[in-house]
């Protein structure tokens, strides 16, 4: 199965009326940025799908900094964009991998089995000298029939259960940087740490030079795991998770789920435990 297209690929597809591509630039601390950066230059059919107002929903007290949106509303949201059932559809960030793969969890989230993301992203396709532009396309509304995936998405009680008996599977995989994992810096979230029984693989590990790595890369990040075993990914706010997401199931692992509310959800309950430095074996 494959997750991700070249640019290559892209460009000989942009008068293909089944391709659809989503524009997913985002910075966080700066939420204009990316529509701005739309604005001033998108590939060529590409529509904007905003991180905060498409691919949020309302920060409310518990579910995390960036909680998953209403189905019905991101369901008109990806039919007012043209996209079905049937069309292939390609989502892409500046080349960082973790909006575009936000777009692509969501999608796959709601039964779409043809989402992929953008290799190296806009700044591959701009250095590669392919065509962009400020002109915002207009698609015909369509009609996505929802099929969810209940398999892909781990509940806060799914982890509760995982923490408060000490379970060793499913496996809780924290995907920030380490210091945050260790607790050593929080830049956003309220406590510092990780939540108990997580092991640290930083979502960016998975990707170089704005390319995913490919399939026996992925198995060499996380040959430590058992195949079989169940796996629950989890970040801050349920971003940057995803590229792990994808990046498991790059390697094989068929049982991944993510933890959409991921660390900031967890410590917006103020009786959970978190674990600053290693864990002890």
């Amino acid at each position: 199965m494959s997750f991700v297209v070249n640019k290559e690929w892209l460009f000989e597809q942009l008068n293909n009326e089944q391709v659809r591509i989503v524009d997913c630039r985002f910075e966080l601390g700066n939420p204009d940025l990316g529509k701005n950066f739309y604005q001033d230059g998108h590939i060529t059919g590409a529509i904007y799908f905003d991180l905060e107002q498409q691919l949020s929903g309302p920060v409310e007290k518990h579910g995390g900094r960036h909680p998953l949106p209403d189905i019905e509303q991101f369901k008109l949201e990806i039919e007012k964009a043209g996209i079905d059932n049937t069309k292939t559809v390609v989502a892409y960030d500046e080349g960082e991998g973790q909006y575009a793969s936000r777009f692509w969890w969501l999608l796959t989230y709601l039964g779409h089995e043809k989402v992929y993301v953008l290799n190296e992203g806009i700044k591959g396709w701009v250095e590669a000298g392919y065509p962009t532009t400020k002109e915002v396309p207009d698609f015909e509304t369509s009609q996505f029939e929802i099929n969810i995936r209940r398999d892909m998405l781990a509940t806060y009680e799914e982890v509760k259960e995982v923490v408060d008996h000490k379970k060793k599977s499913p496996i809780l995989i924290d995907s920030r940087d380490e210091r945050r994992y260790h607790g050593e810096i929080e830049p956003i979230d309220r406590i510092a740490g990780h939540i108990p029984g997580a092991i640290n693989k930083c979502w960016v590990e998975g990707l170089e030079k704005g390319s995913f790595k490919n399939s026996e890369e992925q198995k060499k990040r996380f040959a430590e795991l058992d195949k079989e075993a169940p796996i629950i990914v989890y970040c801050g706010s349920g971003v940057t998770a995803t590229p792990n997401y994808i990046a498991l199931k790059m390697a094989g692992y068929q049982n991944v789920k993510l933890y959409a509310g991921s660390y900031s959800d967890w410590v917006s309950y103020d009786d959970n435990p978190v674990v600053k430095g290693k864990e002890s074996k």
